[in-house]
């Protein structure tokens, strides 16, 4: 049997999901034997694979990178899995709404700089009008709260989508998610 593939995802969040992702340790080793990380900011792979079993998606969607990102990702997983606050609600992503864009942007490379104050237009992508949740763009199959997920709620989802099986929250509400 083959294993299955795991992608997961940085939107724009902090990292925390991924990092917390990290701390099943040696729960790790166990997944290992069962799915390949086909894509993954900890892994070296740069291009979305044509076929994903399931997806954690960590952040929002605040840019038209962002945005693309995410429909390829749908348009090639089976199963999207929106994780943390911020794919949920925009959570503190989100918190630029009400200021716009222009105005981060000109905080950020004009009033806080003397050397060469510019916005930059070739590294830093276009960002949307407001950040929003994941599934305001695509469907998502299931939620991860919390910021972040604790590694026991990854390791007890994790096992039930790869089992087949239906996500238990009340063992999630056990862990704290």
């Amino acid at each position: 049997m083959s294993k299955l593939k795991l992608a997961t995802v940085w939107l724009d969040g902090c990292s925390g999901c991924h990092m917390s992702f990290l701390d099943m340790d040696e729960r790790l080793l166990e997944l290992a034997e069962i799915v390949d990380v086909v894509y993954s900011p900890i892994v070296d792979a740069k291009e979305y694979p044509d076929e994903v079993d399931i997806a954690l998606v960590e952040g929002a969607v605040s840019s038209e990178d962002d945005e693309r990102k995410i429909r390829k990702i749908r348009a090639h997983t089976k199963m999207l899995v929106a994780m943390g606050d911020c794919a949920i609600t925009g959570n503190v992503p989100s918190m630029r709404n009400p200021i716009g864009p222009e105005a981060i942007l000109n905080r950020a490379y004009i009033e806080n700089t003397s050397a060469q104050p510019q916005i930059p237009s070739v590294v830093v992508p276009k960002l949307l009008r407001t950040v929003r949740p994941i599934q305001e763009y695509v469907k998502v199959d299931a939620y991860l709260p919390g910021c972040p997920p604790s590694a026991d709620t990854f390791h007890t989802a994790l096992t039930a989508f790869i089992n087949g099986g239906p996500l238990d929250v009340s063992a999630l509400t056990r862990f704290g998610a």
